[in-house]
């Protein structure tokens, strides 16, 4: 039994001083009990552990691989990494817990019942470490008559909201849930759920995305119409509307341009490429797909991921004379296919011993019997078929090694090739293991004979389709690609199929109740307190070791970051490696700032032309994330470096033309006021404000849009523009108008504030405190109006709303519709 201290200190060493590497083990991988007492000191203890349980199940079935055999493919991340919920999961007597990474459960039935089903599901699944994916377009649009009291619907988005909620919940020691929420494009409230996460206080807790259908993207093609109808793979819809399918597009792009959602899904893609929907008629059609979009699932299906580290194969890394060994890799894939099929066995374990758990807890038969049902369901389809999601990482690592650079027409082509051989060899384990261990429970190779993916393969391999048609296979659907990023931080390599990020950057990592005493350099909108790290990229390292060079521009990494590479090579390299993936791939294309919406709508067209199942396009700026350009270190001095990156500084995103405000109309003692808050991806950017009489802005209007002069003009003055379709007004020089002497300097200050990210609700009590300062009614009014952007159940910051309670040490104040307020007694503070 070792302490955090102990652990962390060994980590450290075991992995040379990387500091992020030995936090990201300790607190998420390393065995430890409820209270903290750690039984594993570094990494080799958990490959140890892993290799002994897998050897377990091997021992049931002919051939077992060896105990040491196993170990050796997991020591030092070399070549097999289980990911996630594995590495956690498996051997861990102290937690029940599923070693699925994700899950799809059933679209929510068209009923109250049916959506608290789907409520419930998914916290179950939740609590055991799974994210969760499903899809709304069972739920009638708002206001389709009802049977019940409410006599209509309203909709799918207050139930986004309940799902999203949910969700956040049931996040357990600080690592948040995972959701995704999808919907077909032929549903008639699209466009509300195009533009439900635009307000970044909605839907936190989920990911959305769209189901596009070949049928939709021919029509933007050609321009034509489309039908929007309910139920949306109905013939005869009780609702239905023909609709411009690029007006559609343009609203989806928009989106996805602003805020990086909606992510799209070509859908008729995904359904006819991926094998397991062969079985539709036995449960196994796809439905929706998990968080990440790599694993595209039916109901109740489930899968483990597992990658393979692409780095080792490389032999003579970074020198004229390297290869990729793919004789060897051929050899490790096969095993590794093996292995995943041992984890569906150790899955079904862990999901009897979460049926027992759940039979043994002291709740009413009633208040379990969803729950049970639910994990029955994994259970089932678990076995029928076995499906496994064995991927890799460090791709691009792997083609800087070779003295490839990212996103050339050489590198596409190797990528294709270790994707190709990955396949084909996964394939094979798998046919073997059908012969050894038996085909999965519904397997028919008669239905299989045409697919497309199967007969690309066999092509490939011929001896595969004759092994195929006498044995069978052992799993349903077994590769893809998923996100390596914890994984990625062990292996000390790129993750999954993404080129390195940055070469020199800041990495951020959310903190949680394992860890102790850790050092919080930034608190996020949601509240959620996050470490920094100074990270410099380990294959660069490793380049300059062999190299003797230090010259950014003279290393294969040179316009190979994230940030550097066009996006028609992204496309090219998700293709190539598409073609070979029977599930699907999380890649992000990432663009500049400064990308227009029509090369966004390009990616897109691109994406589902070249064969993808999905494509996510990340604006910069656009969300914030984990890693950080490191383009302000230089800005930093000896005092700040002291405090041992305690002081953080924010690049504030920069300011469009055109920015959507709100108007907001107040009066503080008989003085009214007139208040626009600009909106940046739906948060507050900016502040403008001053009294009424200089301005005149009718009542009823509540929205506008702040127009910045151009440079042109040599000048940094707004103008307003605002009104209805066929009444625009424009107010010219509206910051001459509401700015004066007493007022001027303070909007700047507190639009500083909203734009550097100093959470909301700390700008408003600091507004609320100096009641004899002369500013103190226009100081009052701002508050006001912006404390209606906090998100409910945000907590006061510094103390100066909380009171006391008639039990203090039960006091609980939170923000609720504007007000502080003590969830404890009731109190309540508006002003």
């Amino acid at each position: 039994m070792f302490s955090f201290e102990q652990a962390y200190d060994a980590s450290l060493e075991y992995f040379d001083g990387d500091e992020l590497a030995a936090t990201v083990f300790v607190t998420k991988y390393a065995l430890s009990d409820t209270s903290l007492n750690y039984y594993e000191k570094t990494p080799d203890d958990m490959h140890q552990r892993m290799a002994k349980e897998f050897y377990r199940i091997e021992k049931n079935y002919p051939n077992p691989m060896p105990e040491n055999e196993i170990y050796e493919l997991f020591k030092e991340f070399r070549y097999v990494i289980p990911q996630g919920s594995p590495m956690a999961g498996i051997g861990n007597t102290f937690q029940t817990q599923s070693l699925s990474n994700c899950f799809v459960i059933e679209s929510p039935h068209d009923s109250y019942g049916g959506i608290l089903k789907a409520d419930q599901e998914l916290v179950q699944i939740a609590k055991r470490r799974g994210g969760i994916g499903f899809d709304l377009s069972t739920i009638r649009p708002k206001g389709l008559s009802t049977a019940n009291a409410a006599r209509t619907t309203d909709g799918i988005e207050v139930f986004m909201d309940r799902f999203s909620n949910s969700c956040r919940e049931v996040a357990q020691g600080g690592r948040r849930g995972a959701l995704m929420l999808t919907i077909s494009v032929h549903h008639p409230q699209i466009r509300d759920f195009i533009k439900i996460k635009e307000d970044l206080t909605r839907i936190t807790g989920a990911n959305v995305s769209i189901r596009l259908t070949d049928e939709f993207l021919h029509a933007v093609e050609e321009e034509e119409e489309f039908e929007l109808r309910f139920p949306v793979d109905s013939d005869k819809p009780i609702m239905s509307e023909n609709v411009s399918a690029c007006g559609l597009w343009d609203e989806i792009i928009k989106s996805a341009h602003a805020t990086a959602e909606p992510g799209l899904l070509f859908w008729d893609s995904a359904k006819r490429l991926t094998p397991s929907d062969i079985y539709e008629d036995q449960g196994f059609g796809s439905v929706s797909t998990n968080p990440c979009g790599e694993i595209i699932l039916s109901p109740y299906d489930s899968c483990r991921l597992m990658l393979i580290n692409l780095f080792s194969f490389v032999k003579h890394p970074f020198k004229k004379k390297s290869t990729f060994d793919f004789k060897s890799f051929s050899q490790i894939v096969q095993k590794t296919q093996r292995l995943m099929d041992d984890m569906v066995d150790l899955e079904i374990e862990q999901i009897d011993k979460i049926i027992e758990k759940i039979e043994s807890d002291p709740e009413p038969d009633e208040v379990k019997k969803i729950e049970k049902t639910l994990w029955s369901k994994i259970r089932h389809t678990a076995q029928a078929g076995r499906r496994t999601g064995l991927g890799v990482t460090a791709v691009g690592d792997t083609l800087a090694a070779l003295n490839l650079r990212y996103g050339s027409d050489d590198s596409v082509k190797t990528i294709e090739e270790i994707y190709k051989t990955l396949a084909v060899n996964a394939y094979r384990s798998s046919s073997i293991l059908a012969k050894e261990r038996g085909a999965f429970p519904v397997h028919d190779f008669k239905k299989e004979t045409y697919h497309p993916f199967l007969r690309r393969i066999w092509h490939e391999d011929p001896e595969l389709l004759h092994m195929n048609a006498k044995y069978g296979r052992r799993n349903i659907a077994l590769t893809t690609t998923a996100p390596a990023g914890s994984v990625s931080t062990l292996t000390q390599t790129t993750s999954g199929i993404e080129p390195a990020y940055l070469l020199n950057y800041k990495r951020r990592r959310k903190i949680t109740q394992n860890d102790q005493d850790s050092r919080i350099d930034f608190i996020d909108d949601m509240g959620d307190e996050w470490q920094e790290y100074q990270v410099f990229h380990h294959g660069f390292k490793k380049w300059m070791e062999v190299s003797g060079e230090t010259d950014v521009e003279a290393s294969p990494y040179f316009k190979s970051t994230s940030s550097d590479i066009d996006w028609i090579a992204k496309i090219k390299v998700q293709a190539a490696a598409q073609k070979w993936i029977c599930h699907a791939i999380s890649n992000t294309t990432n663009v500049p700032a400064e990308t227009n919406i029509e090369t966004v709508k390009q990616i897109y067209m691109e994406g589902w032309k070249s064969g993808c199942k999905g494509v996510t396009v990340y604006r910069e700026g656009s969300r914030d994330g984990v890693l950080l350009s490191n383009t302000d270190i230089t800005r930093k001095t000896p005092e700040e470096e002291r405090e041992n990156g305690s002081i953080l500084y924010h690049d504030a995103p920069r300011r469009p033309q055109e920015m959507p405000c709100h108007i907001h109309h107040a009066s503080i003692k008989g003085e009214a006021w007139t208040i626009l808050v600009g909106l940046m991806n739906g948060r507050p950017y900016e502040v403008l404000g001053g009294l009424q009489e200089y301005v005149e802005i009718p009542k009823k209007y509540t929205e506008g849009v702040i127009v910045k002069h151009t440079r042109k003009t040599m000048n940094s003055k707004y103008d307003l523009r605002f009104g209805e379709a066929g009444d625009e007004i424009v107010i010219k020089d509206v910051v001459s108008v509401f700015d004066n002497p007493n007022h001027a300097g303070f909007t700047r200050i507190l639009s500083l504030s909203l734009r550097h990210g100093v959470p909301i609700n700390y700008i408003v009590e600091q507004l609320q405190k100096d009641k004899d300062a002369d500013l103190f009614s226009f100081a009052k009014v701002n508050a006001r109006v912006i404390k209606k952007y906090i998100a409910d159940g945000t907590k006061p910051g510094n103390g100066t709303l909380t009171h006391e309670c008639e039990t203090p040490d039960q006091c609980n104040v939170v923000y609720q519709e504007g007000c502080a307020t003590c969830l404890t007694c009731g109190y309540a503070k508006c002003g």
